[in-house]
């Protein structure tokens, strides 16, 4: 009983240490897209920056991109400086986990408004931000503190239109372009697990 509860509290405190947390700096990261161009956190500086975990193949997060409600967001984000940022962190050995020329194609074919898609099939930028869903939405504060981490909306659902939700991306980068403090900096993500 004694182990176990070492093991638990041992646990507890691994994660919590490479938790990000609200109002703290976002841990920095590089890594490469699908287009083979390293992309450096670092490198926005200044800007907000949304980070998306994302796998398509997921029901959830395909209900995002398949209604075209993200791609909206991304180019309405686009369109006042904010840097969008895909990171799939699918293992190479799962069905969901796309070469280089697949991810490219589905770029095309969803008409994807991000700023990159990055390979993260190491899982290692998922684990620095303990990414526990397709999706899982970070928004990061142009003085690089994290504002809001959670899900997209609040409507976990894989199907339907999410323009119905609230989105919570929206609503943190509208309030921090406002100078604004953020309303709601947290929430559960929802959908499918990171299939590290």
């Amino acid at each position: 009983m004694k182990k176990t509860f070492a093991l638990l509290a041992a646990l507890t405190l691994a994660t919590s240490l490479f938790a990000v947390e609200i109002g703290k700096p976002a841990p920095d990261f590089t890594g490469t897209d699908i287009n083979g161009k390293t992309v450096k956190l670092s490198d926005y500086k200044g800007k907000i920056v949304v980070i998306e975990s994302y796998n398509s193949d997921c029901p959830f997060c395909h209900n995002q991109y398949n209604s075209g409600a993200a791609q909206e967001l991304q180019k309405d984000l686009a369109g006042k400086g904010v840097v969008w940022l895909l990171v799939n962190s699918v293992n190479v050995k799962n069905s969901s986990h796309r070469t280089t020329a697949q991810a490219q194609q589905e770029w095309t074919d969803l008409k994807i408004n991000a700023t990159a898609w990055i390979d993260d099939t190491a899982g290692t930028i998922g684990y620095l931000y303990d990414m526990r869903t397709t999706p899982h939405v970070f928004v990061i504060a142009a003085d690089g503190n994290l504002a809001y981490n959670g899900a997209m909306d609040n409507r976990p659902e894989p199907f339907g239109d999410p323009r119905t939700a609230k989105n919570y991306v929206r609503a943190a980068v509208d309030e921090l372009l406002a100078g604004k403090p953020v309303t709601i900096t947290q929430t559960k993500p929802y959908g499918c697990s990171v299939h590290y």
